[in-house]
């Protein structure tokens, strides 16, 4: 039984393309919805005794203390190997690099004589990191919202993590937090967590803005609070990952293959999807997937995703990113010939790895790059998570006199077309003063 479906994309009807290029946890969102608005109405009310109730209702963990203590985190580090430390702090360092070159010099310019305007960027003072659980640690994505947080200069940073059967954090998201220096680390998860730090309880402040991704359940959470004037904003919509694969008929089938299952490992609710120019590289990649599958420890979850996958056929690899960016994939890989050219053309996607020798997998750890990216097709107006995800700019403007004297009349003309009076006179009385008092020498 073939693992990938396989459709000619040009012998299929438009109805039918876009059913090809459905996410398959977009219909269960519609189903969480009202279960998920229900936990954000109970923990906002009920605070840490509802935060309590849900641990053990969905994690089956009873947990007294929400946040982690330093002894925890100290025990956590110490338990981690120091290769894997080694590892961890190659890909911080490559991360701040990444993200402390997107640091803004702020914009100061006269867009007029006497009109000074001005753009800073400020760090947004209270920020929630959402750090999932789950079937595996995932210190990764505690780096790629850590990082950025630091290199922004937020002032608080709260970090939530389900804990796991026995009530503890597992050791690897302790040391990845004791080496960015975090310390406000809580034992929490689910759309639960997500209310705390949109809300705040006894024993999670409230936070400004929530970041990291979730499952469906997580993200119909973030969704709800961003949209509620009490709750928080958020990072992006950010579920179940996804890559989908162009390959022409020179790449490497075995390559091919071992991308699309590094994405199917993730989640039963993760979707690949390979589009190739050639029948032969969709044959040779099936048999690479059948047998890299059975070496997999994770192989019954990479199965349930690539029941939910597929194969489409493009005439070209010009159709192929047609395809792609109709799709607006969290991931695109390029297995093509000049793919550096292809990629001049891409318009949605989150992340983009050109060529043979850029697999998927360091941009999830260590390239420097943010793994933290729209999912659902959001990525046709979304970018992934940056620097600047984390800070806000804030407008200045200056006038002499001079400045509005010249400005001045031009304001009050398109104030009074607005029927905005209080707008006009506002200027209009600087004006006169102006006249009346000889004013500033121009």
């Amino acid at each position: 039984m073939k693992l990938l479906k396989c459709f000619v994309w040009s012998q299929t009807s438009e109805t039918e393309q876009t059913a090809l290029l459905q996410r398959p946890t977009m219909e269960s969102n519609k189903n969480i919805s009202v279960q998920v608005a229900e936990i954000l109405k109970t923990v906002k009310s009920g605070g840490d005794s509802a935060l309590r109730d849900y641990t053990q209702k969905y994690d089956n963990v009873k947990i007294e203390n929400f946040k982690v203590s330093e002894d925890e985190i100290t025990a956590g580090y110490n338990k981690t190997s120091e290769s894997l430390k080694d590892s961890l702090r190659v890909a911080i360092q490559n991360l701040q690099t990444f993200h402390q070159a997107q640091i803004q010099t702020p914009l100061k310019i006269e867009t007029m004589p006497g009109v000074v305007c001005e753009k800073r960027t400020v760090a947004i003072e209270k920020v929630g990191l959402y750090i999932p659980g789950g079937t595996a640690p995932l210190p990764s994505t505690l780096m790629m919202v850590g990082v950025p947080a630091l290199v922004a200069g937020c002032s608080e940073i709260r970090l939530v993590t389900p804990p796991q059967k026995d009530g503890s954090i597992h050791p690897v998201i302790l040391t990845a937090a004791s080496l960015l220096g975090l310390k406000n680390i809580y034992k929490c998860g689910g759309a639960q967590a997500i209310a705390a730090l949109a809300y705040g309880t006894e024993s999670i402040p409230k936070v400004n803005k929530i970041f990291g991704p979730g499952n469906a359940w997580v993200t119909e959470a973030k969704m709800q609070v961003a949209y509620d004037p009490t709750g928080a904003a958020i990072d992006l919509p950010a579920g179940p990952s996804e890559v989908l694969v162009i390959a022409d008929a020179m790449a490497s089938a075995e390559f091919v293959a071992a991308d699309l299952l590094s994405q199917a490992e993730h989640d039963t609710a993760s979707q690949v999807i390979l589009v190739t120019t050639s029948q032969q590289m969709a044959d040779a990649v099936e048999d690479q997937l059948q047998r890299q599958l059975e070496t997999l420890s994770r192989r019954d979850i990479a199965k349930v995703a690539l029941s939910s996958s597929r194969c489409l056929l493009a005439e070209s690899v010009q159709q192929a990113m047609e395809i792609s960016n109709a799709y607006a994939p969290e991931h695109l890989i390029l297995h093509v010939e000049n793919p550096y050219t292809v990629a001049n053309t891409v318009k949605n996607a989150g992340s983009v790895f050109i060529g043979p020798w850029s697999p998927e997998s360091v941009g999830d750890y260590a390239s420097g790059t943010n793994h933290v990216l729209p999912t659902y097709g959001y990525a046709r107006a979304f970018s992934g998570l940056s620097l600047e995800s984390f800070t806000k700019s804030i407008s200045f403007q200056e006038l002499s006199a001079a400045g509005l004297k010249r400005i001045g009349p031009h304001v009050s003309n398109l104030a009074a077309a607005e029927g905005l009076d209080a707008h006009e006179r506002a200027v209009s009385l600087r004006l006169a003063s102006l006249i009346n008092n000889n004013g500033t020498p121009l």
